[in-house]
């Protein structure tokens, strides 16, 4: 599995311990700063993907940081994260390429989605082999169903063997090139109507 490498920068220890947990059980390498000074330490000593930023700290201003953050690493991802929303910060924000701007609380799905979309953005993969496989096995399975098909009359088309197509339906066996060609052809659909978004 791909992951990110995200430092998360607030000064409630709670919310880092909780984001910290919820991140890493999300397979992603996770560091957490409750003091917003050593961030800038932080992102030299080790190169993040993305970095998850409180607006409202003591000490510094989320703004002033986040203008750090980007002097020092234009290509990071930055996530603002803010219990005090407005239209000053947002825009600023907008204007500082930030990858996203959430409002405390946020859900955990809101969070999963923005992050995959800056792992798909950066080249990044958030997904197994075993994923992939079971899209394809759905994929298929949907295709032929709309289409009123057997897996008999599949495996006629494609000169697959029934066995082989129901066990690429149930994600039980990795798809070879050449087999994902044939299935395709039978279907009469596009392969990537059958990989879908990977």
């Amino acid at each position: 599995m791909g992951q990110l490498s995200i430092l998360v920068v607030d000064d409630e220890p709670e919310v880092c311990e909780f984001l910290r947990r919820f991140l890493s059980g999300e397979g992603h390498f996770v560091r957490t700063i409750s003091n917003p000074t050593e961030a800038l330490d932080a992102l030299r000593q080790t190169v993040h993907n993305v970095v998850l930023l409180d607006l409202s700290m003591p000490g510094v201003s989320g703004m002033e940081l986040l203008r750090s953050v980007r002097e020092l690493d234009p290509d990071i991802a930055a996530i603002i994260i803010t219990g005090q929303p407005s239209v000053e910060t947002a825009s600023e924000s907008i204007a500082h390429g930030v990858a996203a701007y959430l409002r405390k609380p946020f859900t955990l799905e809101e969070l999963r989605a923005v992050l995959d979309r800056i792992a798909r953005q950066k080249g990044l993969t958030t997904h197994t082999e075993a994923d992939l496989q079971r899209t394809i096995g759905e994929n298929i399975r949907k295709v032929r169903k709309a289409r009123g098909l057997t897996l008999r009359q599949v495996s006629n088309r494609s000169r697959l063997s029934m066995g082989l197509l129901s066990k690429m339906e149930r994600a039980e066996s990795g798809v070879s090139l050449s087999s994902l060609f044939k299935v395709a052809g039978a279907l009469d659909v596009k392969l990537h109507e059958l990989v879908g978004e990977f």
